[in-house]
C-alpha cells in the first residue's frame, strides 16, 4: 500500500428517506492505494453509503471529498471523469450488447470526438482514437480472462461471468477509485477466489483504490486493509480486520450479544477514523 495520502474523505454524511434514517453522521477517509471494505447487517446503510460516494444519492447533511475537489453535489458522470468508477450490487449490464460493447461503454466518457468531428472518422483522429479504446479495452478483457466470450451477449452468461463484465466495464473508466458493491454476491467457491485475486491485482498492479461492500467475512478479512462497520447507519467501528473482529460493538452487531457495559458509544479502534 503506498504512501498515506488521503483520496477519499467522508465527512459527517447524513442521508434520510422521508421518516427513514439511512446514514447518521458517518465520517471517514480511504488512503490511497488501500482495499477499504464496509460492512454490516442488513439495512446497515452500506450500499447508501456507496451511492453517496458515487453520486446517485445527494446526503442532506455532510460533505465528501475525493483529492482535493469537493464532489457532494456533482453528478454521477461528473464523478466519473474525477477517476471514481463503481459496480453495482444488481446487474446493470445492456444484456442485448456484446460484451466487448459493454465494456466499450465504459470508456464513452473518454472519447474526445464529438459526433460533428466523428463525421470525418477518416480524416480526424477519431478512428485512431478509437482503436486506442479498443486497445485498452482488449487488455482489460485479458486481465479479467474473458476472451472467451467477447463477442457474446451478455444477457445469455451465466451470473458469475456477468459481474466479471460488470467488474471490467468499471475498469474500463481506468479510474483511480473503484466502488464495489458485493462484487462476489451469488458467486460459488472457484468464482469468489478468482475475483478476489482480480481485486488484488486492481490494487497492487493497476494502482487502483477500492472501497467495497462485501457479505463474505472471510473475502473481508482477507482482502482488506480497514474496515468500516456501520449499523443502523451509523458507524460503529473502523481499523484492521483483525481489530474489527476482535470489537465488542462489531460482534453485538452481527451476532445480537448483550452487554449493557457497551452502552451506545461509538468505538474507533484507531486513532484517527
Amino acid at each position: 500500500m503506498s504512501g498515506h495520502t488521503t483520496l477519499l474523505k467522508v465527512e459527517d454524511i447524513s442521508l434520510a428517506f422521508g421518516g427513514v434514517k439511512a446514514l447518521q453522521g458517518v465520517s471517514f477517509s480511504v488512503e490511497i492505494g488501500e482495499i477499504f471494505s464496509i460492512i454490516g447487517p442488513n439495512g446497515a446503510g452500506k450500499t447508501s453509503m456507496l451511492n453517496c460516494i458515487s453520486g446517485r444519492y445527494q446526503p442532506q447533511v455532510g460533505g465528501i471529498h475525493f483529492r482535493d475537489d469537493e464532489i457532494t453535489k456533482l453528478k454521477p458522470n461528473q464523478r466519473c471523469h474525477l477517476g471514481i468508477g463503481r459496480t453495482f450490487q444488481n446487474l446493470a449490464l445492456f444484456s442485448h450488447m456484446s460484451v466487448l460493447d459493454n465494456i466499450m461503454v465504459g470508456r464513452h466518457h473518454l472519447l474526445k470526438n464529438n459526433f460533428l468531428t466523428g463525421g470525418l472518422y477518416w480524416f480526424t483522429g477519431a478512428r485512431r482514437e478509437e482503436l486506442e479504446h479498443r486497445r485498452q479495452v482488449e487488455e482489460i478483457i485479458d486481465f479479467l480472462e474473458i476472451t472467451h466470450i467477447r463477442k457474446a451477449q451478455a444477457g445469455t452468461l451465466s451470473y458469475g461471468l456477468r459481474k466479471r463484465v460488470e467488474l471490467a466495464r468499471a475498469v474500463a473508466l481506468k479510474p483511480d477509485l473503484i466502488l464495489l458493491d458485493e462484487p462476489m454476491a451469488g458467486m460459488n467457491q472457484e468464482e469468489k477466489e478468482d475475483m478476489a485475486r482480480y481485486i488484488i491485482d486492481l490494487n497492487e498492479e493497476w494502482g487502483m483504490t477500492v472501497v467495497m461492500i462485501e457479505h463474505d467475512m472471510g473475502v473481508v478479512m482477507d482482502l482488506s486493509h480497514r474496515v468500516m462497520v456501520l449499523d443502523f447507519g451509523r458507524r460503529i467501528a473502523t481499523g484492521q480486520p483483525d481489530e474489527i473482529m476482535a470489537n465488542p460493538l462489531v460482534k453485538k452487531a452481527y451476532l445480537g450479544e448483550e452487554d449493557d457495559a457497551l452502552g451506545d458509544e461509538e468505538i474507533s479502534t484507531e486513532g484517527v477514523a
